[in-house]
């Protein structure tokens, strides 16, 4: 670590969780960001400034203007530029310490546990179903740590699943993977700062990992009434029929 990442860093390394050792392992780090859309932005942009060492930055969208209400990563000018490059742009010139890797196209399965079997840690932040299906199957495969994030309307929702302890459950075990889930942000509307909340959540989840500190919401999932502003946590229990994590023939 230089003296410029000493100074940069020096309000996370003062805290005696993290200190040098933590801090140097963000460095070390390798972080894999699906989807850079509402939630992406913030994730990234936290964790390209708590200095993760590499992020590899994977959408194949480009940037809309209905996305400017809270896709904060990109701006007005940044219209029909494709997403992870208007993202490589704002995160280098954040911090540009750090490795930023993108993946402008719709990964295959082959190509998703590549890039899961290479990471530390893997923030979901898609907004399909079918994506968190796959994002899991992989982090489970791999044992990788996968970092769950979901907004709609005015409710959130953040989750660890963290199949290293195999008494954990995975995503799957939460929600069955049926042919088809309509909700969407597109067909039902999402408030703009609620994406914020729950991705800047995913960032503080994924650094804590990374760090190996605190207690991760691996076996709990954190949900947001925003309208209400109230904050509950479930218990989740691994399914022991779970078609993607169960031992069970």
């Amino acid at each position: 670590m230089n003296d410029e990442q000493l100074v940069r860093y020096s309000r996370q390394i003062m805290l005696p969780e993290i200190d040098i050792e933590g801090q140097q392992k963000l460095l070390d780090a390798r972080c894999l960001i699906i989807g850079m859309g509402g939630l992406g932005s913030p994730a990234s942009m936290y964790l390209a400034a708590a200095g993760v060492g590499t992020l590899v930055l994977s959408d194949f969208d480009r940037v809309d203007l209905s996305n400017l209400q809270r896709q904060i990563m990109h701006s007005t000018f940044d219209i029909d530029k494709p997403k992870v490059e208007s993202a490589r742009e704002t995160l280098e010139a954040l911090n540009p310490s750090v490795r930023i890797e993108v993946r402008d196209k719709q990964l295959d399965s082959g190509e998703l546990a590549n890039e899961v079997g290479v990471a530390d840690v893997v923030l979901d932040c898609s907004d399909n179903f079918a994506t968190r299906f796959a994002v899991n199957r992989a982090c489970v495969a791999t044992k990788t740590p996968l970092v769950s994030g979901a907004t709609i309307r005015f409710e959130g929702q953040i989750s660890v699943f963290d199949l290293r302890d195999a008494a954990n459950p995975c995503y799957n075990c939460l929600y069955a993977e049926l042919d088809e889930l309509s909700e969407s942000c597109a067909r039902t509307g999402v408030v703009a700062a609620l994406t914020g909340v729950v991705g800047s959540i995913q960032a503080l989840e994924a650094i804590k990992i990374l760090s190996n500190v605190g207690k991760p919401l691996a076996g709990r999932l954190l949900l947001l009434d925003a309208l209400t502003m109230e904050w509950n946590t479930l218990r989740l229990a691994k399914n022991p029929s779970c078609p993607t994590c169960s031992q069970a023939p």
